[in-house]
């Protein structure tokens, strides 16, 4: 297992729509591990595939949040929603996003099926942050971002944040 490199915004890579998972083998579970280990680390409540520069249609999640909760990790291969209900506001943040947090409007509940790391096919009725993860994941799968989700005036503020944030560690990296 490896801690990998998280892509920030604007890294061009997040806009990629990804493409679906073909193949489940040990590579694939070597990356969802990888995965696990980054988001952890970094730390964060999920992370999409296409977050660490992999092309795919993947993201985990683990919204067991408490220090002494047991883990909750799933794993989400080729995701397609099959129902939204609702609507419900919720302060996000983003691990392609450092130090940003935005209220985005979603699905309040959603239906989703998806595949494991073994090929089957399952289904999952989420709500609260579950339902919030699922959908801010599913959206980096689509090469859409948290800074989409926001008024013409917020995207602006966040944008200059953030490419003030890549030019200091441009600077401190060279």
């Amino acid at each position: 297992m490896a801690i990998r490199t998280i892509l920030h915004y604007p890294d061009k890579r997040l806009r990629i729509p990804a493409k679906p998972v073909e193949r489940f083998d040990d590579e694939l579970r070597a990356l969802v591990e990888d995965m696990a280990e980054t988001m952890y680390a970094a730390p964060g409540v999920g992370l999409a595939a296409p977050q660490i520069g992999v092309s795919l249609r993947l993201f985990v999640i683990d919204v067991a949040i408490a220090d002494d909760a047991p883990s909750e990790l799933r794993t989400f291969i080729n995701p397609e929603f099959i129902e939204h209900v609702g609507t419900v506001c919720y302060e996000e943040g983003c691990l392609s996003f450092p130090g940003i947090h935005e209220t985005v409007d979603r699905a309040e509940r959603v239906r989703v099926r998806a595949q494991d790391v073994n090929g089957e096919t399952f289904e999952l009725e989420a709500d609260g942050l579950l339902a919030i993860a699922i959908q801010h994941e599913n959206d980096h799968l689509e090469g859409k971002l948290l800074v989409d989700h926001l008024s013409l005036l917020r995207r602006r503020l966040v944008h200059r944040a953030m490419m003030k944030r890549a030019s200091a560690d441009a600077e401190a990296v060279g």
